[in-house]
């Protein structure tokens, strides 16, 4: 089923101007004017348009809030009908004749009445939900709220496994939107987005840092300190004459792979820091050590 208001970026109590807004905003972006040959974007570009003729509806809107993308289906099986406050159930049987059961019997085919009993399964539900790149490191869970028929709350809790990635989904059986005439519930779908982090960059399943350095431990060889995402630290050796910019590997040290025991590595990528004040005998040894260099290099 789409969602027309994940598809316009916006909330589902989302105002009349902010849906519009945003239509205006992702139609300039995605037009094929704008896209010359770009199939996804046209693509998306109709998906945009779609969203927007049902949403800026008020009528439409309404109805899309109610029956899902498939409420054309319902309107086209009874044009006119209103469906305010009415159930699936009572709206089909109201399209096709009563309650009674496929075949014969009151209110099947060939019975007194002449209607049928359609089964249909409920629709599926995609949340978008957003995690933290550590929770997709170490797995966490988002609760959600529903009504049950009778109207009292339920709350269901579903786990997002380690390594999930930005369009990962989850899904979840019988969560959906409910079947019509015995029909089976459709299921919840959660589609992932993996937020960015302000240090750590994901690449798959690896991970890449930059790690400030000394510049006298470039020069000279020492140690440095290497973050993760699990919360420890690694000592990385540096050895004499390393350039600003070298890229070491830490194997093992990356993202979980999904439904694996297995995890990519992380990179670490040594960024030199100049100091920013110099004592007189720190200039004068750098001075020193230039008239070496520049010796050394005639």
């Amino acid at each position: 089923m789409k969602d027309y208001y994940h598809i316009l970026g916006v909330s589902r109590s989302a105002s009349d101007q902010e849906i519009k807004q945003s239509y205006r905003k992702l139609a300039r972006k995605y037009h094929p004017d704008i896209n010359p040959g770009d199939t996804q974007a046209e693509a998306h570009f109709k998906e945009i348009n779609e969203a927007y003729e049902t949403l800026s509806d008020k009528e439409k809107r309404e109805k899309y809030d109610r029956f899902g993308s498939d409420w054309k289906r319902y309107e086209q099986a009874a044009p006119g009908a209103d469906y305010g406050g009415a159930d699936f159930s009572d709206i089909f049987d109201s399209f096709f004749g009563g309650r009674g059961g496929r075949g014969g019997g009151p209110g099947g085919p060939g019975g007194p009445g002449g209607g049928f009993h359609m089964r249909m399964d409920g629709q599926d539900v995609e949340q978008p939900v957003d995690i933290t790149l550590e929770e997709a490191f170490a797995g966490t869970q988002r609760g959600f709220q529903f009504a049950n028929p009778n109207g009292t709350p339920r709350t269901i809790t579903v786990k997002i496994p380690a390594g999930s990635d930005t369009g990962g989904r989850v899904r979840v059986a019988g969560e959906g939107a409910p079947g019509l005439n015995g029909g089976a519930r459709g299921d919840l779908v959660l589609v992932v987005r993996v937020l960015p982090h302000a240090r750590f960059e994901r690449k798959g399943s690896d991970l890449h840092v930059t790690v400030d350095t000394s510049l006298y431990t470039l020069l000279l060889g020492g140690q440095a300190q290497v973050p993760t995402l699990s919360g420890k630290t690694i000592t990385l050796t540096i050895p004499p004459h390393t350039q600003n910019g070298r890229t070491f590997r830490l194997s093992g040290q990356g993202m979980p792979v999904l439904r694996s025991d297995r995890h990519g590595d992380l990179y670490a990528k040594l960024s030199a820091v100049l100091p920013t004040k110099l004592s007189e005998r720190e200039r004068d040894l750098f001075e020193e050590l230039r008239r070496v260099a520049e010796g050394q290099s005639l």
